[in-house]
């Protein structure tokens, strides 16, 4: 798994600012500013996957995860994995729409099939464009969140 996190915490004046802001609307800036940054790396995950019907692509999105107090977590997720075990969800039917479960044999090959890698380079090119967006998004939030 890719892991990533962004440290606002080094930003005096911005971290400074978050205490101003009630909790809900600390959290609500925090999230708006992770998913910028997770929405810009799924769309570049979603170009660079392969295509065949669509259906992988279909199942790129962008989710909210559980967090410490005081953080936002957001990242990119392919549908069709069994949250419990990280591996594919045998209760789902390849025929169901909502369930790419063979994403990870494309990523990481199999032992007939050479990787063809896609999510980690669509990561690798984005990172710092996807931190500068999270970074303005919560600028933006927070300046309209003060100004209610």
């Amino acid at each position: 798994m890719i892991d990533t996190k962004l440290d606002f915490s080094g930003l005096a004046d911005l971290s400074r600012d978050l205490e101003l802001l009630s909790k809900a609307e600390s959290r609500q800036v925090l999230r708006r500013s992770v998913r910028a940054g997770a929405e810009l790396v799924a769309e570049e995950v979603a170009n660079s996957a392969p295509e065949k019907t669509g259906k992988l692509k279909r199942n790129i999105i962008v989710i909210f995860g559980k967090g410490e107090q005081g953080t936002a977590v957001a990242g990119v997720h392919i549908r069709g994995v069994n949250p419990d075990t990280g591996n594919s969800d045998n209760k789902m039917k390849s025929a169901s729409p909502n369930n790419a479960f063979y994403w990870r044999f494309l990523e990481e090959g199999t032992s007939k099939m050479s990787a063809k890698p896609f999510v980690r380079p669509a990561f690798d090119s984005k990172q710092e464009e996807a931190a500068a967006a999270a970074f303005a998004e919560m600028i933006k939030a927070f300046d309209e969140a003060i100004s209610k």
